[in-house]
């Protein structure tokens, strides 16, 4: 079973590549149209970085979402339902609006040019970091019920605090000149870079090893961690050092996704339900196969954003993800899937 559904991951992640490839625009008598061609040169360079842009992200927010399902015994938690990615969002704005105000105020020209790139990409990474995991205590502290979480609950918190995060991040947006808002509103649909920055992809390449062979070594552990708490110590778990590895994992790895490319909705939430559903319950292969996974549907998404014009350019892949995954979330709210079976409405 686990070797097809690799193998069936794989061929998918093939095959959405491929199409991100070879789709794009071309330039015809009546202007730019979409065609399907075999590119080379720059063109091949720059859609082959796409490509591997949209895999690692893809595969960062799966091992977050992963990593945070376990974290609390929920199928539901993934960094956007649980307002981690707006939390993210509001510490990367937060970041750019002290930024751009130091700037103007040491600035006697009074310059308002506010170009995001005038920080340290590392700078909005930690405000990433520290927002996503600021927004992953207050709800795991609301959602707790005594030694476990209500799903329900848990969902709820995340919601209304995403929302609230979301809000002050448009009332920042307010805060800067036209040409940073501008950018902070794409950046907040969740883009991938057209142009990656090869140190800011390479960085992100190094923080998702990390945490997946964290994860990967915690494997074990993670198996016995969706049993009950007495049942998890009496194996020889330390669940409260386990907890705290997950929670970072998963804090760190939305956070730097989120500076990257944006709060990207749903890949967090519906790419380990998709690896457990072909690769089996045991986190010895659902962690990689939650980075697969996530890697696939992002691509994919990327792939068929690039058949989607609006006359204005191409839809941000965050909105496609949202369009696509809203309706796989009521699924599995309806389903009410549990990763360790059904517990009277609480996920211990």
């Amino acid at each position: 079973m686990r070797t097809r559904g690799f193998l069936t991951l794989a061929l998918i992640l093939i095959v959405a590549a491929l199409l991100r490839t070879l789709i794009g625009p071309a330039s015809s008598d009546d202007g730019l149209r979409l065609a399907f061609s075999i590119p080379s040169g720059e063109i091949l360079w720059l859609r082959s970085m796409s490509v591997t842009s949209a895999a690692v992200v893809g595969a960062t927010l799966g091992l977050s979402g992963l990593a945070l399902q376990t974290l609390l015994r929920n199928p539901l938690a993934s960094p956007f339902v649980l307002g981690i990615s707006s939390g993210a969002g509001f510490g990367v704005a937060c970041v750019l609006v002290v930024g751009y105000m130091l700037r103007t105020s040491g600035d006697t020209s009074g310059g308002t040019s506010g170009e995001s790139g005038a920080l340290p990409w590392a700078t909005e990474t930690i405000g990433a970091v520290v927002g996503g995991s600021v927004a992953l205590a207050i709800v795991s502290r609301f959602g707790r019920m005594g030694d476990s979480h209500n799903p329900t609950t848990l969902v709820l918190a995340g919601v209304i605090l995403g929302s609230i995060f979301s809000a002050g991040t448009a009332l920042l947006e307010h805060l800067v000149p036209h040409g940073l808002r501008g950018d902070l509103l794409s950046w907040m649909a969740g883009r991938l870079p057209e142009i990656p920055n090869t140190a800011q992809l390479i960085t992100l390449v190094c923080v998702t090893l990390v945490g997946f062979f964290v994860l990967a070594r915690s494997a074990p552990a993670l198996d016995v961690s969706m049993l009950s708490d007495d049942e998890a110590h009496s194996s020889g778990v330390d669940l409260r050092r386990l907890r705290g590895t997950l929670f970072w994992t998963g804090g760190v790895l939305a956070g730097i996704a989120v500076a990257y490319a944006g709060p990207i909705s749903f890949i967090g939430l519906v790419g380990p339900h998709l690896a457990r559903r072909l690769l089996g319950p045991h986190h010895a292969a659902l962690v990689p196969g939650a980075a697969l996974a996530g890697a696939v549907l992002l691509v994919a998404a990327d792939a068929v954003r690039q058949m989607i014009d609006l006359g204005s350019g191409r839809l941000p892949v965050g909105v496609l993800t949202a369009l696509a995954g809203g309706p796989a979330f009521l699924w599995l709210l309806r389903r009410g899937f549990q990763q360790g079976g059904h517990d009277r409405g609480v996920v211990r």
